[in-house]
């Protein structure tokens, strides 16, 4: 359920912000553009929004700007003291993907940044079908992430990771549980939603999936 993943993020909590901001020249086009890439899910949703891996809050940021109402959920206890320091007006929890206190029965939306791949393909599943019982008809989810839009894309990119001498990244890259937009696109239709894509830098895909009657 991505708990594995904790320690972590525990560690890494004081100084994810400088790596999301360019600092480790091995993740910096990972997270290119990161700051655009939170403002494309952000404008996205509005009203009570779930968001799930709140980090150090920079999404939640610009999602209280938009929305009435934001529940955060975080495993990580580091990140947890990183986001609460801002003194973001937000319900923040304790919980991840799968297991998280109780929402309230009106969700409009649930959202995430660089954080599903955390879960393996069968717990992805998992996740959908429960966002699918919590949203009603015209409820989104709007995820951006690294994923692939096939076989060969992983294998170039992985490759370009190792021939730059990335060993951190080409190693996260092949023991994550990054997937492919194919799957992801089965996994949402599969449970009621229509699904688009669109490329946000070369390892990001923003995920937009709309709940059907």
């Amino acid at each position: 359920m991505g708990r594995e993943f904790t320690a972590l993020f525990d560690e890494w909590s004081e100084s994810y912000d400088r790596t999301v901001a360019g600092e480790d020249v091995e993740y910096r086009e990972v997270f290119e553009g990161y700051d655009r890439i939170l403002e494309a899910v952000a404008e996205r949703v509005s009203g009570t929004v779930v968001e799930f891996g709140v980090g150090t809050g920079n999404l939640t940021e610009k999602l209280l700007a938009k929305s009435d109402k934001v529940y955060g959920i975080e495993p990580s206890e580091g990140m947890r003291r990183e986001v609460l320091k801002r003194e973001l007006p937000m319900e923040l929890l304790d919980g991840d993907f799968l297991e998280f206190p109780a929402l309230p029965s009106s969700i409009d939306a649930i959202v995430s940044t660089y954080a599903f791949h955390h879960l393996t393909d069968v717990e992805k599943e998992r996740a959908v079908a429960l966002y699918s019982q919590l949203l009603a008809p015209g409820g989104r989810v709007v995820f951006a992430d690294t994923s692939f839009a096939s076989a060969e894309e992983r294998h170039e990119i992985e490759q370009s990771a190792l021939e730059a001498g990335f060993l951190n990244l080409y190693q996260d890259l092949r023991t994550e549980y990054y997937t492919s937009l194919e799957i992801l696109n089965k996994l949402f239709m599969g449970h009621g939603f229509t699904v688009s894509f669109t490329r946000l830098n070369r390892y990001v895909w923003l995920l937009e999936a709309v709940k059907l009657a």
